[in-house]
């Protein structure tokens, strides 16, 4: 057999690997783009083998980065009150006592 049939062969492999491979890493970051209850439900359903193939971490950092720059104002929310009596606006606060906001989980 001739080197270039063999050659055109894994031409064609690797090309078909690379487009599965866009097409796999766009779906994923796709769903880390969308709301926690969405992307929970796609990574329930997603093999642990692509998470050794697919670049998680770098679409992670930047479907995830957020737009805001140090010095930026919050976003305004609002949230319930612990005994879900009222709800407490981010803006009510602004200029009247200062705020920290701490997002993480310390359990």
């Amino acid at each position: 057999m001739s080197r270039r049939p063999v050659l055109r062969i894994l031409l064609i492999v690797a090309a078909i690997l690379l487009c599965v491979h866009s097409v796999l890493s766009a779906g994923l970051y796709w769903a880390m783009c969308q709301p926690p209850d969405v992307f929970g439900r796609v990574m329930a359903h997603t093999p642990m083998p692509f998470m050794l193939v697919l670049p998680f971490e770098t679409l992670w950092k930047h479907a995830r980065a957020g737009r805001l720059k140090p010095g930026d104002s919050a976003p305004d929310f609002r949230l319930p009150t612990l005994d879900h009596r009222e709800t407490v606006q981010l803006s009510s606060f602004r200029g009247a006592r200062p705020v920290v906001l701490v997002f993480g989980s310390y359990t």
